[in-house]
């Protein structure tokens, strides 16, 4: 017997789930990410002296547009109306931390948004730094949680 599969129809073909009879809630997800880099390349971040320019806040840009862009990325995910995508990326130790939270209202959930947010965040401070750090570790991406409120 096979399993059932919410993205998958009866002949088992790639299927986007239908979600016209979910009720509306108000939806909320947070997801981090960390990306591991050098003590130069820290340094060269803090004190703003990448040649690319601001990384942390190119990073949160980048990241709140590709979270934006989820739907086109990612095939089987719903289009949203976003209504907050809030996305922070600070130094560490070790890196840069990148976390991220997505909102909206609608009958499907929001986490890929957050993760995409992180992702795309993470990815970019990845291009800002490649040209003096080659041994940068982008992991630990992960939702924090997601929330569902009736209204």
């Amino acid at each position: 017997m096979k399993p059932n599969l919410s993205h998958t129809d009866s002949s088992g073909k790639a299927n986007m789930v239908d979600v016209s009879n979910k009720t509306t809630q108000l939806r909320t997800a947070s997801a981090h990410g960390h990306i591991t880099l050098s003590e130069e390349t820290l340094r060269l971040i803090r004190e703003n002296q990448m040649k690319k320019g601001d990384v942390l806040t190119v990073a949160e840009i980048a990241g709140i547009q590709g979270g934006k862009k989820t739907s086109e990325l990612i095939p089987l995910c719903h289009p949203l109306q976003i209504t907050k995508l809030d996305v922070k990326a600070e130094l560490d130790e070790t890196g840069v931390t990148v976390n991220a939270v997505a909102r909206c209202i609608g009958q499907t959930g929001i986490e890929m948004e957050a993760l995409t947010a992180v992702s795309i965040a993470l990815l970019t401070v990845y291009d800002m730094c490649k040209a003096v750090d080659k041994f940068m570790v982008i992991g630990e991406v992960k939702l924090i949680d997601k929330i569902k409120i009736d209204i």
